[in-house]
């Protein structure tokens, strides 16, 4: 099975018919990805985890598993380096713990990998963030013709490169190790045929043991960052009944900016399905942007009123992420805590993915999580508790 980095708007494609969407398997490994709506699959997947989680810990059934950690972190762009900064800060405070669920969107896709294999990974993390350059992760096309006959208005062929660089064997082989322990990395696209979000299962992927599961896995990262129109979006070759299709996938932010679990699966149900309690459960999320939208000066032209319109609208829906996550932790009895750039980070952002300002951003962040972050235990607007 082939799978394309990118697709011009003119090839000729076939495309899943909508009845047969949840059919289609990558790879042929059937719990590669799941909808969110698929309910049922979910559950099985979270319940079987917890089997192999006791099991790797010794833990009989109807046993207490440890506090179980999670982890989401949003999209965000070069603010990524904001999320990195933080992870590796946290290790360097020395309480940073090992997550038994990890989620990413966009920039906080390409985070996950490293936030899940843990502090190992710290170094190499810092360098995607810290040494990054718009080289790195795209190429921008000739604008007039990139518009008309395109699908987006540059090439990500470098943000693939990248990304091959540090997804390798190794570490791919590592998240095979700790999914056999219960462990779970998910990774969200959007479908831009179904207009529906799409939870990629890195850890049964890498499980998997399928010829080309890597390079699946390499594909996903640069689908999850495809900003619609900016980069191209990634074509998934799919299969449904032994007949081939194409599925066009796009940033999983055109969707969410962040997520955790549905809110129609209780985890306090997957525990008792599958035969374990838990002392407790905590949540963290790593919001990769500010809480508002910056303020600036828009020129009375088309694009830069689409362009300040659509991040003020990104900025909201994050928002709105944030307290469906709240309530849903709320329900299930799980600890919410929550990281965010705020007001007194002011460095000078002049251009995307700027060196200078990401540097200064992960060290700011580093600094703050080093000497131990003031979570937040609400969302915004909620927040009436004191940080601590």
């Amino acid at each position: 099975m082939s799978i394309l980095s990118a697709c011009s708007s003119f090839d000729h494609r076939s495309a899943v018919p909508e009845k047969e969407k949840h059919d289609a398997t990558v790879l042929g490994i059937p719990n590669a990805r799941l909808y969110h709506d698929q309910v049922a699959e979910i559950t099985y997947e979270l319940e079987e985890s917890l089997i192999r989680e006791g099991r790797a810990l010794g833990v009989k059934p109807g046993g207490v598993l440890p506090t179980g950690y999670y982890l989401s972190l949003s999209g965000g762009g070069d603010n990524g380096a904001f999320g990195a900064g933080l992870l590796s800060g946290w290790t360097a405070h020395g309480d940073r713990p090992m997550f038994k669920i990890v989620t990413g969107v966009s920039t906080g896709a390409l985070i996950a990998p490293f936030a899940f294999l843990g502090p190992d990974y710290d170094g190499a993390l810092t360098d995607v963030y810290t040494n990054i350059e718009p080289s790195n992760i795209y190429e921008e096309r000739f604008l007039p013709t990139a518009a008309l006959t395109e699908d987006a208005l540059s090439d990500s062929t470098p943000l693939y490169e990248t990304i091959s660089r540090y997804i390798d064997e190794k570490m791919f082989a590592k998240i095979a190790v700790e999914y056999a322990k219960g462990r779970l990395l998910f990774i969200q696209t959007t479908n831009l045929d179904a207009g529906q979000p799409v939870r990629w299962n890195i850890g049964a992927i890498a499980a998997s043991g399928r010829p080309g599961a890597l390079d699946l896995f390499r594909h996903i990262l640069l689908a999850s960052a495809a900003i619609p129109a900016a980069f191209p979006p990634v074509m998934f070759d799919v299969d449904v009944n032994g007949k081939s299709y194409q599925e066009l996938h796009v940033d999983g932010g055109a969707v969410s900016q962040a997520f955790l679990l549905p809110p129609t699966v209780d985890l306090q149900e997957v525990r008792k399905e599958a035969g374990y309690h838990r002392k407790s459960a905590i949540a963290y999320f790593i919001r990769n942007s500010r809480l508002r939208t910056e303020y600036s000066d828009v020129d009375r032209l088309t694009l830069p009123i689409a362009g300040k319109a659509v991040s003020t609208m990104i900025n909201y829906n994050g928002i709105g992420d944030l307290y469906r996550m709240y309530v849903v932790t709320q329900r299930d009895g799980v600890g919410f805590n929550l990281a965010y750039i705020d007001d007194a980070f002011r460095a000078e952002h002049k251009v995307d993915f700027d060196q200078t300002y990401m540097r200064a951003l992960f060290r700011y962040a580093y600094e703050k999580a080093a000497g131990g972050y003031g979570w937040e235990h609400e969302p915004p607007g909620l927040a009436t508790r004191k940080r601590h």
